[in-house]
């Protein structure tokens, strides 16, 4: 996906998204970029993350390797939500993923018998100073 830029207001314009990845947030893109409801793949360390945010302004991210096709497509996927938690659907197979753990809410693992799991990265927005 390519980021595009859209009018949220000055502050908006200000804030930024960042990723923790154990050792340091990285800056990963203007918050304006990040369409809400929809997601934008990253390259963080040489591995791809899905950046989402949602209407509500929060921002997540995921590996945007799917487990059950292989495919890095998460990106892709659609935000929604199951009750309370927010959720993640592969465009691929409609797997229905946790945002907040990485879960897999319809199966426990994947074809080759791993766990259906995204790996999930800390992911916060800021303010420039």
């Amino acid at each position: 996906m390519t980021l595009t830029t859209t009018s949220a207001g000055p502050r908006a314009a200000l804030e930024s998204v960042e990723i923790h990845d154990g050792r340091r947030w990285h800056h990963v893109c203007a918050l304006t970029d990040l369409v809400p409801g929809r997601g934008a793949a990253v390259l963080l360390g040489g591995e791809q993350v899905a950046v989402f945010r949602d209407r509500s302004g929060t921002v997540y991210a995921v590996a945007n390797r799917d487990p059950f096709s292989g495919a890095h497509v998460m990106s892709r996927g659609l935000l929604g939500s199951r009750g309370p938690v927010p959720t993640l659907a592969s465009p691929m197979y409609k797997h229905v993923f946790d945002l907040r753990d990485g879960r897999c809410l319809d199966e426990d693992a994947a074809p080759d018998g791993s766990p259906a799991v995204l790996r999930v990265w800390p992911a916060r927005r800021t303010t420039a100073r």
